[in-house]
Formats: C-alpha cells, sequence, structure tokens
C-alpha cells in the first residue's frame, strides 16, 4: 500500500505488501524488500538497501551521505537486514571508499529514537542501541550488543558480542565481548550474566568468562601477560578463543579494569 502523497522515484525497487505512509520521500537507487512499513516523512536516499519486514518510524533519514570531508560522492550503500525497527529520527549515513563503501545494519536490531549511525559503521544482529545514542565512523557492534541511552562511541571503537554498556557513556575504547561497562572513565564493571542466562549459556561457560575476565581486568596484570595466562589455564572455548582474539586485535586497546587510574 503507497500513499498518493508520498514521492517515489519511478527506478525505485519496491516489493509486494510494502506499506509507505504518507510525505515519504524515496530516491532512485532504493530496494525495499517485503513487508517493511515506511513511516509518514521518513526519508530514504539513494544506496538504501532495506530487508524485508523493517518498520521505519516517522522523520528517520536512511543512508544520507556521510558527514565525512574525505567523502567524494563515490556509490555507497546503507544495508538494514530483516526484521529490523529504526524508530523516529533515526539518521544512518551510507558508506565511504575508505573503509567497504558500506554501513551494514543487521537483522532482527532495534534502533531507538534520535540514534545515529554514522559512515562504515558495521552492526551485528540483534543489537539495541537505546534512545539517541552517537555513533561515530568505522565502528563495529557485535551480535546482542546493548548501548545505553545518550551514550557517544569514539570512531574505530569495536564492541564486542553481548556486552553491555550503561546509558550515557563516553566510549573511547574497546569493549569486550560478555562485559558490562560503565563509569566515567569508561571500565570493565562485571560480566553481562544476566544476558547471557537468558540467551542460552551454561552456567559452566558463565563461570569460565567471569574467571577469565578476572585475570584481564583484577589481578593488575597488563594485557600480554593475562593472555598468557589465559591460555595456559583455560582449555579451548568458543568463549575463551573469541575473548583472546578480540583483546589481541584491539586496535584501540580496551577499557580499564574496575579501580584502574
Amino acid at each position: 500500500m503507497i500513499q498518493p502523497l508520498a514521492y517515489i522515484h519511478p527506478q525505485a525497487k519496491i516489493a509486494d505488501n510494502v506499506v509507505i505512509e504518507p510525505f515519504v520521500t524515496i530516491h532512485k537507487d532504493v530496494e525495499i524488500g517485503e513487508g517493511t512499513w515506511v513511516g509518514s516523512n521518513s526519508v530514504i536516499m539513494d544506496g538504501a538497501r532495506i530487508g524485508k519486514n523493517c518498520r521505519i518510524f516517522p522523520g528517520a533519514v536512511v543512508s544520507a551521505p556521510p558527514q565525512d570531508l574525505k567523502y567524494r560522492g563515490e556509490a555507497s550503500t546503507v544495508t538494514i537486514g530483516d526484521n529490523t525497527v529504526i524508530r523516529e529520527c533515526v539518521t544512518l549515513n551510507r558508506g565511504t571508499a575508505l573503509d567497504k563503501n558500506t554501513t551494514n545494519i543487521g537483522s532482527n536490531c532495534l534502533l531507538m529514537a534520535y540514534v545515529h549511525v554514522a559512515h562504515d559503521c558495521i552492526i551485528g544482529n540483534n543489537v539495541i542501541i537505546a534512545n539517541s545514542v552517537q555513533l561515530a565512523g568505522h565502528i563495529k557492534v557485535h551480535d546482542h550488543a546493548f548501548v545505553g541511552g545518550t551514550s557517544a562511541v569514539h570512531q574505530f571503537v569495536e564492541i564486542g558480542a553481548h556486552s553491555m554498556i550503561s546509558g550515557g557513556s563516553l566510549v573511547r575504547k574497546d569493549v569486550p565481548p560478555y562485559t558490562k561497562a560503565g563509569r566515567e572513565p569508561l571500565s570493565y564493571i562485571g560480566i553481562n550474566s544476566v544476558g547471557l542466562r537468558r540467551r542460552g549459556f551454561s552456567a559452566e561457560s558463565i563461570n569460565e568468562i567471569q574467571e577469565i575476565y578476572r585475570i584481564i581486568f583484577l589481578k593488575k596484570y597488563n594485557v600480554t601477560k593475562a593472555l598468557d595466562i589465559i591460555e595456559a589455564q583455560f582449555n579451548p572455548t568458543v568463549e575463551r578463543d573469541e575473548i583472546i582474539n578480540f583483546v589481541q586485535n584491539s586496535q584501540r586497546g580496551i577499557m580499564k579494569g574496575f579501580g584502574a587510574v
């Protein structure tokens, strides 16, 4: 159902059963999958690739050009996976040639009102980003992460899977998987045990994750020494290896441990 007061470029590719409300503007190079709903006064610009059964609320702007002085008008995209919800006044900027020419939002995500996702961000599946969070360019957010409202995330930061960042945080360093982060400066405040239990992690796995992070964040070792101890003391598991790989490959360095100065 397409309302007559909406403007849709004749070359835009709109699938069956898409609902487009009045005063929506859809540009030429746009693809929208089946069952998606686009609310009034939304603007879907060139380069948008929107999946099935998404919900885009009024005032959202999808695939605007990057707010990056290096951008020279090259073709690029914003990709949104299936079943993702984009709430009121969210802004999603498309990618640049500096990275892979795309900003990517996964499936089953919720981006609450006034979220900004800058160019070249990669957001995994089942991610929740609360109201007014601001993501700078080239940020990577892994599956099942939660970012609390009004947080600001520095460019090139990586946020690990199943992590949880408290509202109002200034995220300048990488946040490892399975952790909770809070305080100022952003610090380790435990593991996301409630979220892990809800997602079916065993008590054994949760305990192992907790013991690993005690070595990294609470024992006052440097990172290299902590990883050596973990590799020596813990048998390989999916969770152990994910933590080690994340910390070893961190480009900005990981957040502080509890009580660190």
